[in-house]
């Protein structure tokens, strides 16, 4: 049995998960949380990070800190790296010194994104991008330096009420223009941040083996059906979203065409799996409104 989970120690606590984060652990009288934002800890700062594990002892170090502008990464991969492998690295050294487990949040971009269903956590990794490079790297870092206390998660198209993402720029693209052209040529799965913090605690709390897992919310979509679920949200004429093609906007750093994650590992772990994509943007929409409209 897993002992009972008290303490728990949150990196980049500032963004839309580490936000999410706080929120769900807020809500248990029992918990002792630290939630530390770049500003805070810089979790490539060995010295530090020793520091504030052996201060603070956390049973659980759940890091939501990266390195997430996946275009800029392509032209700034070292700075990128060192943030999403030497970091994730730091922090898993400190607790293999000090005791106390890491749930490390991962991206679908360790994939190719060529699949034609969704991916299973064994499936072989090749990163198409740099921000993908990097994910893996620390992945990688994580499990070989906590085998048996680390679990890597991985998620795709995540959004909050917290900072910039996708839902928002959608809905500012509602107010500013007339139509809006959309991918529809890339496919994923949608997920929402507080979702997603209350299953990673959950995680914690769970006698999942660690390892590697998938986690998103289920069912799948393209930007294109996503952005008229967002119009449709806002009481907008979901007409007004046009179908595009990924070559139409190109970017520096390759999307996936195809980023599902299958959840079967989860399900396998005795962890639920999480409401479907749809479900969960009607749920945002009706708790945070007002935040996502900005």
């Amino acid at each position: 049995m897993t002992p009972p989970v008290t303490r728990w120690l949150i990196t980049g606590a500032k963004g839309q998960l580490g936000t999410d984060l706080q929120l769900v652990l807020g809500a248990d009288p029992d918990a002792t949380v630290r939630a530390l934002g770049a500003a805070d800890l810089d979790i490539t700062n060995s010295a530090a990070v020793d520091a504030a594990v052996a201060e603070f002892a956390p049973d659980v170090l759940l890091n939501a800190a990266a390195f997430t502008a996946v275009d800029a990464a392509e032209e700034a991969e070292q700075t990128a790296y060192v943030v999403n492998a030497t970091g994730p690295a730091v922090l898993a050294a400190a607790l293999a010194r000090h005791g106390g487990r890491l749930i490390h949040v991962s991206t679908d971009y360790v994939f190719a994104g060529e699949a034609s269903r969704p991916y299973e956590v064994e499936d072989e990794p090749d990163p198409r991008s740099a921000y993908g490079r990097t994910k893996l790297a620390g992945e990688r870092a994580v499990r070989e330096i906590l085998p048996d206390s680390a679990y890597v998660v991985r998620t795709a198209w995540v959004y909050g009420a917290t900072g910039a993402n996708f839902v928002k720029t959608m809905i500012r693209l509602e107010r500013d223009r007339d139509t809006v052209s959309v991918v529809d040529d890339q496919r994923g799965s949608p997920t929402w941040s507080a979702d997603l913090a209350r299953a990673l605690v959950d995680l914690a709390r769970s006698d999942a083996p660690a390892g590697t897992y998938h986690c998103t919310n289920s069912g799948d979509t393209t930007w294109f059906e996503f952005t008229r679920a967002i119009f449709a949200e806002l009481g907008a004429d979901p007409s007004r979203v046009l179908p595009t093609t990924t070559d139409a906007f190109p970017r520096p750093a390759p999307r996936p065409a195809y980023s599902v994650l299958s959840s079967a590992a989860w399900v396998e772990a005795g962890l639920v799996q999480l409401p479907d994509w749809r479900e969960a943007l009607r749920a945002a929409f009706a708790q945070y409104g007002p935040e996502l409209r900005g």
